[in-house]
């Protein structure tokens, strides 16, 4: 058993150095020689959990899908109307950038090039079809104009919240994050949500910053 968790310990160490690795200077320019120092593992103890750097990106990307699935899930147990919990997915996975790596890398390695295995669906794809589902379902709730193209809406607020954070990797400090998905909510929102219930969600895109800026 302890081994057991030694060798978890050490695949956590791994990708988390890795994560660091391709968040701040790429996958094409980051090495396992580079991996394996960062993270202070032996090269054996590398190659005993990832035969290769894709497995590594792989097994990030993994993980980033899992916690966004899980973050959307989480929001669909609470009861909160499509469009707040629409919300308070985009904002969750921003709290998920701002704290850790894996996130950060994540997004880096779906936008450079690499390819990614089946059963994965890519990561757009996957936050594509949140999108689309809760603006279905805010247009049911009278929180979406009723003639607004759900899908043209949700590529729309994907390549825009996937844009903002690409831009803002390379010009700010990922603290900024928070603040400019909050900019992106007040924007789509005066577009999207009929005038007597603007106030409501500009008021929760203003708070969900402020709570991601508390912790």
């Amino acid at each position: 058993m302890a081994r057991q968790l030694r060798a978890e310990q050490t695949r956590t160490t791994i990708l988390t150095a890795a994560a660091e690795l391709f968040d701040r200077n790429g996958y094409e320019s980051t090495s396992l020689s580079d991996i394996v120092e960062h993270a202070q593992v032996t090269k054996g103890a590398l190659y005993f959990h990832f035969a290769a750097k894709e497995d590594l990106a792989q097994a990030i990307m993994e993980l980033q899908s899992r916690a966004s699935r899980q973050v959307a899930s989480e929001m669909d147990a609470r009861g909160h109307t499509s469009l707040e919990a629409l919300m308070r997915t985009t904002f969750g996975i921003t709290r998920l950038a701002v704290e850790g790596p894996i996130t950060r890398a994540g997004l880096r390695l779906a936008t450079g090039g690499v390819v990614i295995r089946p059963p994965l669906r890519h990561p757009f794809a996957e936050l594509l079809d949140i999108t689309t589902r809760r603006l279905i379902g805010a247009a049911k709730e009278s929180d979406v104009h009723p003639d607004v193209d759900a899908e043209a809406a949700a590529h729309a607020l994907v390549c825009f919240f996937v844009g903002t954070r690409v831009v803002g990797r390379s010009l700010e400090p990922v603290a900024r994050q928070p603040r400019r998905v909050a900019e992106m909510w007040h924007i789509m929102i005066r577009g999207l949500v009929p005038v007597p219930r603007r106030a409501r969600y500009l008021a929760l895109a203003t708070q969900l910053e402020r709570e991601i800026k508390a912790v």
